[in-house]
């Protein structure tokens, strides 16, 4: 069975994006925090993103070693973000690239089925596809890099959910600015 981790940044109220889907207050990640977010990606075998997302990252990552301000991390993850394999999951999207399949059917029965294939890890994002995975019980980890904003309002990390989930503390550290990583493994 595979492990399936959803990680993100996030404010101190708990918004991977503010109102708007205003991510400016996170800014550009200090070069250790992004390192750790390529080591990250590294060990995805595969990557699951809901459309927001997989429109985003599909807007800079695919050049992203073009860049003329590109350094050495940066590259490695554009290179990596396009070598991974990837689903994304979508009924308004009607074509990928980049080693992408595209999934319009019932997400979590697909989440359900590659998580129990063999395999490496896998990576998930975006707030509502990350959202039918945790209702289901899907996620087996959380790695939250919580900056030192309030946002007031926007698109929350966590989702509602029907019953409480029991976590362990598997590591804690603090980067530059402020800026705290937590990682979780769901206790089952």
């Amino acid at each position: 069975m595979r492990k399936l981790i959803f990680g993100m940044n996030l404010s101190l109220d708990g918004y991977i994006a503010a109102t708007g889907d205003d991510i400016g207050w996170s800014g550009p990640p200090n070069d250790e925090l992004f390192q750790f977010w390529l080591d990250h990606e590294r060990a995805n075998d595969l990557v699951l993103y809901g459309r927001k997302l997989w429109e985003t990252m599909s807007a800079a990552w695919p050049t992203g070693d073009q860049q003329p301000d590109a350094t050495p991390a940066r590259i490695e993850y554009a290179r990596n973000w396009r070598d991974t394999p990837k689903v994304v999951f979508s009924s308004t999207i009607d074509k990928v690239d980049w080693n992408t399949r595209l999934v319009r059917g019932d997400a979590v029965a697909e989440i359900a089925r590659l998580r129990a294939e063999d395999g490496g890890q896998m990576g998930i994002g975006g707030a509502t596809l990350a959202g039918a995975a945790m209702r289901a019980g899907l996620i087996d980890e959380y790695v939250l890099a919580t900056y030192p904003v309030l946002v007031g309002g926007g698109t929350p990390f966590f989702t509602a959910l029907d019953s409480w989930v029991n976590l362990n503390l598997v590591e804690t550290r603090t980067f530059p600015g402020g800026v705290t990583l937590t990682r979780y493994e769901t206790r089952r």
